[in-house]
Formats: C-alpha cells, structure tokens, sequence
C-alpha cells in the first residue's frame, strides 16, 4: 500500500530511523508544523520498521530531552507491516537542536544562519523587522524637513486631521506607533533620520543610465536619506537628469511627454522602498536606458502574492507594516494592495504599456517600456531636426555651439559644445581642449550618442559627426 501523500513542506517519508532526523522535527516546529513517517519509502510505498515499539518509546524521549518538544508518535499497521507517524506542532518560539536551528523549505529541510536566522526569530515572535527599537537615538536626532513633509502631505491627503498633526513630534510618533517603550523603532529612523545607514547597511538608492549593454554605465547617482526624501530626491533626479521629455503645446500650456508615466514610477518607486528587504545589505537599483527603466529592490514575493496576482485585487501584506504605515498616512499611498491597480489606471489614462513585473536574484524587478506616443513623439522630433539641420546646412555640419536644455554630465556638455562648432573635431583635439583622457572622452561622446543627440558619419578618418540636437 502507497500513502496518498507525496513529500512536501509538511510532510516527510524515511524508510528507517535514524537520529539525525530530529533536524527534521525542528525544521517542521519552526515552519508551519509537519508529519514525519517512518518506514515509508519516498515513493510513499509503506515498507515498515522493525523495534517500532522501542522506537515508538525512544523518538519522543529523544526529541523532549534535545528540543523540549512533546511530539505524538504514533504505532501505524498496513497488513501487517508497523510504520510510525510522527506528529509536530508549529512551536511559538525558535526551536533549536544541539544549538542549530532548522526550517522546511519546499521538500527540503535546511539549516537557518545569519539573516535568515533574525528573521525566522522574528516571524515566530510575531514581531517584525522596522519594529525593533533601536537604541541612542532620539527624536531631536531625526530631520525635521522629513518630518515637515509628513505633516503636510498627511493634511494634505486627510490622512490626519490637523488637531492629530498639531502636537510635538514624540506625541506624533508615538500615534504612529514608532516608539517601543522609550525607544524609538527601526521605522521611526528610517523614515524620518538624516542618515539611516549608520543602523541599516545600504539604505539608499542606486541610479545609473545605462548603454544597450548592461555593462557599459555611462553615469551613476546614490540617494541618501531619509525614506521620505529619497524618495522625493530619487523621482526629481530620474524625471531631471536621466530621462528625456519631448516637448509640446497645447495652446499656450507647455507638454512634457516622457516615455514612462511619472505618477506610475512613483508607485513603483514607493513598492520598491516600503516592502524592501533591509536585513540584506542591497540597495534599491534603478537602471535606466534610452527606452527602458528597470527598478529592483531584494526581498522576495509573500507566498499569497505571485507575481501573476500583482495586476489583481490581492491581499497588502507588506514586508515592513510600520513603514508602509507611515508612507499610508503621509498619503504616499493607498492601503489593500492597490498599488498595482493605480499603475493600470494610470497608463491606460496615459496611454502607456504597462510595466512587467518578475521575481530576480532574490528579489522584485519591474521593467517600464516606451510608450507608442512617445515612440512617435521621437520619431516626429527626430525626423524634424533632421529636416532643419539640412535646411541650413546642406553639407550636414552644424555651425552653432550651444548648450543642451537637459542635464548631462559637465564634460559630456563641453564635448557636445566642442563637436557642435566643429563636427570635424577627432578624439585626441576633444580629449586635449576638454582636460581629459581619450578614454573619458569616449564616455562622453557614448552618452551623448545614447540619448540620440549626436550620431556618427562616416569612418574615424574622414567622418564627421552629425548633431541632431534634443
């Protein structure tokens, strides 16, 4: 006989005993709780054990004197062949055996260290990571402008009232439950200290604009702060510096068309920050291309929440509930899991496509693509430059220097200038009126290149560049 089961997080088959398979009890104590059949092939297949009544005695002594559990073992008869089934409980603390500790994962069982250990203390604890105090701190040490924005936004968004908002900051904080005792917790400093990374390791956010080729970065930005100003720093410097708008009128009302919604990215920017993984030391990374934004912060999906279900209605189970609070008063966003639900509504408003969400090294990466009216709104823009650049100069050599109305690296802007008076100029003439090798002169004619305002003519010898502007 075959029992109907196969092996998975709660249930495990050993054709014999053998005492190493007390990890096993401990593992199923620390997960969800399990059974752990012995004499049972992995098929399932009921094989049988011989000494089961010695057995049936010594298992539950051997796990109450190493662990201190009371696990059931029970005597089990299939014609004749006795098997055991032994029966664990979840346990509302960390278990340990000979000072290890286990846990399930899938069909395995696996030894918990490091960070994985904390957060396994902390699960069972009921208690979660942004709730921890955190000690010689005090709220005169956090910022104040930090602070000045919550309130605002929180009356703003009537999230609070402005008798709730009207008090001192302590009283403030310890309504929005980010005092434990006396001390404040690791969301009171995350989201409102100067400088969090002095208590969580890379606590910041990575820009960087990339080539076609991940490996070729052309130049990077780090924001610093507190959770309420990165994020308002990081989507000023993503819609400032490093992506293009094309520009156009309605009437006399000026029109910025970027080739991702910016209200969208917000949204996922704020996913990004709130449910972030900090015990791992990685930053937020934010990779931008010319027709691409890929944002990926660490910590993997909650198991009630695949990736297929994000564009859903779906439970909210955020990673860090006291941060997610704060940015949900501040009236940064909506509760019940409607973030994803805001993007839909948002690029279909917009006209964009949506973004496409996957589980990556370890964590969430969510790749924005081009609008079509932004495809088309370059292609017009380009196709116009080019028409007028031949107008004026036939020979394709723009005669007037400028400065571009976007922001770019200084030396990539003095290289623009310098191609922009002579499109004729080479390499080593740039690098030498610039003040800089070759090599950074190639990086710079690389952005230039990438965001489309210059392109190249001909070969190295008798080529000539071509400007098409921005």
């Amino acid at each position: 006989m075959k029992i109907q089961k196969v092996e998975k997080q709660d249930t495990e088959f050993k054709k014999s005993w053998h005492d190493e398979y007390l990890k096993w009890v401990c593992a199923f104590s620390n997960t969800h709780g399990g059974v752990l059949y012995i004499g049972v092939m992995d098929n399932g297949e009921i094989c049988g054990v011989e000494r089961y009544h010695k057995l049936s005695e010594d298992i539950p002594n051997k796990i109450l004197q190493t662990m201190g559990l009371i696990c059931d073992v029970s005597i089990l008869d299939d014609n004749g062949k006795k098997y055991l089934k032994i029966d664990v409980e979840k346990y509302p603390f960390p278990v340990s055996y000979h000072g290890k500790y286990y846990k399930r994962s899938g069909a395995t069982t696996q030894e918990v260290i490091g960070v994985e250990l904390d957060k396994m203390i902390l699960a069972v604890q009921g208690r979660t990571w942004d709730s921890i105090p955190v000690p010689h701190v005090t709220v005169d040490d956090l910022d104040s402008d930090s602070i000045k924005i919550f309130r605002k936004m929180a009356l703003d968004h009537n999230r609070l009232g402005k008798e709730s908002l009207d008090v001192p900051t302590d009283v403030l904080l310890r309504n929005l439950r980010l005092f434990e005792n006396d001390y404040l917790t690791k969301a009171a400093v995350m989201c409102f200290h100067p400088d969090p990374e002095k208590w969580v390791t890379c606590a910041y956010i990575k820009v960087g604009f990339f080539a076609d080729n991940d490996a070729d970065i052309l130049y990077q930005d780090e924001v610093h702060g507190s959770l309420i100003m990165q994020v308002e720093k990081t989507m000023d410097l993503i819609y400032t510096k490093y992506m293009k708008a094309f520009i156009s009128y309605d009437g006399i009302h000026r029109k910025e068309t970027f080739f991702f919604p910016k209200e969208a990215f917000r949204e996922l920017l704020l996913n990004a920050v709130i449910h972030r993984d900090y015990m791992t030391p990685t930053p937020i990374q934010i990779r931008v291309y010319a027709h691409k934004i890929r944002i990926w912060n660490i910590g993997k999906m909650p198991v009630d929440v695949p990736i297929e279900k994000l564009f859903k209605p779906h439970s909210s189970e955020p990673r860090n509930p006291n941060i997610a609070n704060v940015f949900f008063k501040a009236g940064y966003v909506e509760s019940w899991g409607r973030g994803y639900k805001n993007i839909i509504d948002i690029c279909k408003l917009r006209k964009a496509k949506l973004p496409i969400p996957e589980e990556n090294s370890g964590g969430l990466v969510v790749e924005c693509p081009p609008s079509k009216q932004y495809l088309d709104a370059e292609k017009k823009q380009g196709k116009m430059i080019t028409e007028e650049v031949d107008k004026q100069h036939p020979i394709d050599f723009p005669k007037t220097s400028h400065r571009l109305p976007i922001e770019i690296p200084e030396f990539a802007q003095k290289t623009f200038e310098l191609i922009s008076a002579n499109p004729k100029a080479t390499l080593k003439e740039l690098s030498e009126k610039v003040g800089v090798s070759d090599r950074s002169i190639k990086n710079h004619i690389n952005i230039l290149k990438e965001l489309r305002i210059i392109e190249r003519i001909g070969g190295k010898t008798h080529g000539y560049w071509k400007v098409n502007g921005v």
